[in-house]
């Protein structure tokens, strides 16, 4: 039998990594998908990963990536969406055009991998497909409210899913990340960061949940940090 495949959307450091690793570690193979693939050298060495190039905002790369797995590796156990991207200012100043990119990345690129995701998991009748949001998926901030209509848009799409998807054996779930990922280039306060470490161990645990008592939402945070 198989091992578990994992595939990461949206990968890097931090969390996607940590998620990678944990993976690995407990014997799952990992595809990982980015826009650029260079920075995954490493982790992909580390893991034994494949990895593959993606743009997750287009339709054509997301269809060639999952094409490609679907071939190479077959339906994935567990989807991981991790992709986001942000544009801070004022609503009166931000460029709608780079505004526009950053909905796609956020939001459209979560429906196109989700799409594909549950394609593959329907015939097969299990899997879990994972959503990454965060503090603005469920708060709209000040000078934030690109980040907030991606990621609103990113956690309607979860919910809808979970419910049309559940009664058919596939498991989603939205992580609404509430606080700042511990990384190398911060001073490690682990009062202050989340560890992306225990974050993974969240995200594994929700796709081994027993489906009589399925998680859909998860809100992590810091022990300090304001509700």
């Amino acid at each position: 039998m198989m091992s578990e495949l994992a595939v990461i959307v949206g990968a890097g450091p931090g969390l996607s990594a940590s998620l990678a690793r944990l993976c690995a570690r407990e014997g799952m193979r990992v595809v990982l998908a980015a826009r650029n693939v260079a920075k995954l050298a490493v982790l992909a060495q580390e893991t034994g990963a494949s990895v593959h190039a993606c743009d997750a905002s287009r339709r054509a790369d997301v269809d060639a990536f999952f094409d490609a797995v679907l071939d190479a590796e077959g339906v994935p156990d567990l989807v991981v969406f991790n992709a986001s991207a942000r544009v801070r200012g004022a609503v009166a100043d931000i460029d709608p055009d780079e505004v526009e990119k950053a909905i796609a990345v956020s939001a459209y690129a979560g429906f196109l991998v989700g799409r594909r995701a549950a394609m593959a998991m329907r015939e097969r009748g299990s899997g879990s497909i994972q959503f990454t949001g965060a503090s603005a998926s469920v708060k709209g901030y000040p000078e934030s409210a690109c980040f907030a209509m991606g990621k609103f848009a990113l956690r309607g799409l979860a919910q809808s899913m979970a419910r049309e998807l559940a009664p058919k054996g596939i498991h989603i779930a939205h992580f609404v990340i509430d606080g700042g990922i511990e990384s190398d280039v911060r001073i490690p306060d682990h009062d202050q960061w989340l560890d992306p470490d225990a974050i993974a161990q969240t995200y594994l645990h929700v796709h081994r949940q027993h489906r009589s008592a399925w998680t859909w939402e998860v809100e992590l945070r810091p022990w300090v940090e304001r509700f």
